[in-house]
């Protein structure tokens, strides 16, 4: 994969009192985005359930640069910005970006994978490693 990019349709349900998107709805849009990725890849509910692995987050982030409204058309971007070997720990960017080119907002988190049934941090089997090896890798990608 050397791109992914989603379309969203912006609700009303989204947009807050200011008339522009609401801060959570950002994060909303980014795990829909990067389920859909994975799913895309066949990394779905039920494989993940087969593999007793999920994604998990430490840290995410919003930086909001320009308002959406409920008329925008926005598309949303994902890649890889740094990651161990085995994909074990990982950290995405998103960017939501304007029909027009304008970047309004970029979300920047951390992650990894947790054994379902120990409940402690996973090393990924070579399924979730391939997903992985496919991701679209940002410009300045790094091992960690």
């Amino acid at each position: 994969m050397t791109d992914f990019t989603m379309p969203v349709q912006i609700r009303w349900a989204d947009i807050d009192q200011n008339r522009h998107m609401r801060h959570s709805v950002y994060y909303d849009y980014g795990a829909m985005m990067r389920m859909h990725v994975l799913y895309s890849q066949g990394l779905t509910t039920q494989k993940l359930e087969e593999l007793k692995i999920g994604p998990i987050l430490f840290r995410e982030e919003a930086l909001f640069k320009r308002e959406i409204k409920l008329e925008d058309q926005v598309t949303i971007t994902v890649e890889l910005l740094k990651s161990t070997k085995d994909y074990s720990r990982w950290s995405l960017r998103h960017q939501f970006i304007k029909a027009d080119g304008t970047l309004a907002a970029i979300l920047n988190l951390d992650g990894a994978w947790i054994d379902m049934e120990k409940r402690k941090l996973a090393i990924p089997n070579e399924f979730v490693q391939h997903v992985f090896e496919k991701f679209p890798k940002s410009p300045e990608f790094e091992w960690k």
